[in-house]
């Protein structure tokens, strides 16, 4: 069964981001799809719990450069 997770972020500084943190997310594997909404400074997920959990998407995140600020699991 997926999961849904919503990670707020601290404000995006250019739309490029978004296909930064998208592509990332998108060749992670148990990351079904990633949609950064660029705005609101968000990044809605749907990923397979039994195969990556929420802690280590934000890890990925983070590591890109792009500090999370909460996380929210649907």
């Amino acid at each position: 069964m997926m999961t849904q997770a919503i990670f707020q972020l601290e404000p995006l500084g250019c739309p490029s981001c978004i296909q930064k943190i998208e592509t990332m997310l998108k060749r992670t594997a148990g990351v079904e799809s990633a949609t950064v909404l660029f705005h609101a400074s968000k990044v809605k997920t749907v990923f397979d719990p039994k195969r990556i959990a929420a802690d280590e998407i934000r890890t990925r995140i983070e590591r890109l450069g792009y500090p999370v600020l909460a996380v929210r699991t649907a």
